[in-house]
This record gives structure tokens, sequence and C-alpha cells, in this order.
């Protein structure tokens, strides 16, 4: 091999834990039925969504698939319009958020 051919090894991936992370991904996920929100919370997670703006850091639990996942990032997109919140690269619909959270985000909930 040429010199160069090893240098440029030198700066390629290396994963040294294949699947690790996808392993971690799914221990996220909560297997379960959909939940029926009570029609307080509901009040409060709509106030939170509200309050959502994109580029802030959230804390999100949501319905996909056959379970709960829990995850966390930043907003890059939220559109009122057609009800659905991105959250990196993940569009959420409203009608799959459980729970949000964030420093941003202040509402008393014990009221």
């Amino acid at each position: 091999m040429s010199e160069q051919s090893d240098r440029a090894r030198q700066f390629m991936p290396f994963a040294s834990l294949k699947g690790y992370y996808d392993m971690v991904r799914a221990q996220e996920k909560i297997i379960g039925a959909k939940k029926e929100l009570s029609e307080y919370k509901a009040s409060i997670l709509s106030e939170k969504l509200n309050l959502v703006k994109k580029g802030i850091m959230i804390k999100i639990v949501y319905y996909k698939d056959d379970g709960y996942i829990k995850t966390e990032g930043m907003v890059s997109n939220i559109d009122h319009t057609m009800r659905t919140l991105t959250v990196i690269k993940e569009k959420i619909p409203f009608d799959d958020v459980y729970d949000i959270s964030s420093e941003d985000i202040k509402i008393d909930e014990d009221r």
C-alpha cells in the first residue's frame, strides 16, 4: 500500500461496538398500546406544544408503531397547520405526542 492510502485509513470511521447503538435505541422504546390522554393532560400538552419553537432542545415521549419512544433533541421544525413536530429528522404528529419537556417550556401543571 502506498503511504497516502495508509494515511487516509487512519481517518476512516471506526465502529468498535457494531450494533451497540441500535441496541441502546431499541431499549428506549416501551412496547404497549397507545394510551388515551385525559382532558387535563391533553390541555397541558397543547399548551406545551404552543410554546415549542424551532431550535430549542426538548425531551419527548411519543407513540410510534407498537410502542412509546423517549428521545431528546433539537426541534428542527414545527408545523401547526400540519400538526407535526420535527425533532432532528424525526417527524412526529401532535396526536402521537404523550409528553414533552424542556428548559424553555415552563408550565404550571399543578393548577
